[in-house]
């Protein structure tokens, strides 16, 4: 069935396998569409990137059944496989008109500093005085291979994004003292972020993926 965006609150929800890829959006869809629904697979999100020149599929799997193979042939992308590790909600009504997908990659495998990495984030969206406007919520994934951290942030729209990143002045969304600990974060090679519009989101309910 058609959905509007991932539902990060599915206690099914175990895996996730995200591709970026440079096949267009229309293309992966018809790729899509000639596959079977392979079992497991809750949903699929194809999204575009803003400026135009790359796509990114993002996938959620039920336990033990991720495919990076499927995804790897309906999307042409190399996928990564991630863990949800913590969500941060600020409206679960309004549908987003921006995705920002934040990638964080360390210098070596170390789960327990994916997560410290991520919590020092949390830590500092808690000394913000006012949270910038626009955003909705961010859904922090950790790697399977305990080298990268992904945020799959959801915003109103494209220039909230940029409004806040121009009132930090430093490539944050916040302004608060608590950032500095997170660009200033021991072991990370690099990090970056891509906004995306979705395109389309298909998915089973609870019902039908049980």
């Amino acid at each position: 069935m058609t959905i509007n965006r991932p539902d990060f609150a599915r206690t099914d929800f175990a895996a996730a396998l995200v591709a970026e890829t440079t096949v267009e959006a229309a293309e992966v869809l018809a790729r899509l569409e000639k596959e079977p629904w392979p079992a497991g697979l809750i949903s699929f999100h194809v999204l575009a990137s803003t400026e135009g020149e790359a796509s990114l599929v993002y996938t959620q799997w039920a336990e033990n059944a991720a495919d990076p193979g499927f995804v790897r042939g309906v999307s042409g992308g190399d996928p990564m496989e991630y863990r949800l590790y913590r969500s941060g909600n600020r409206d679960n009504t309004t549908v987003p008109g921006c995705i920002v997908v934040v990638s964080v990659e360390f210098d070596d495998a170390d789960a327990q500093r994916q997560r410290r990495w991520v919590d020092t984030v949390f830590g500092a969206l808690a000394g913000e005085e006012t949270l910038a406007p626009g955003g909705i919520s961010g859904h922090f994934h950790v790697s399977a291979d305990g080298t990268r951290v992904l945020n799959y942030a959801e915003w109103t729209d494209e220039q909230s994004h940029r409004d806040a990143l121009a009132r930090s002045g430093r490539g944050t969304v916040g302004v608060s003292d608590g950032w500095q600990k997170v660009q200033d974060f021991p072991g990370v090679r690099g990090s970056g972020f891509r906004r995306y519009r979705m395109v389309r989101s298909l998915g089973l309910s609870a019902k039908e993926s049980a």
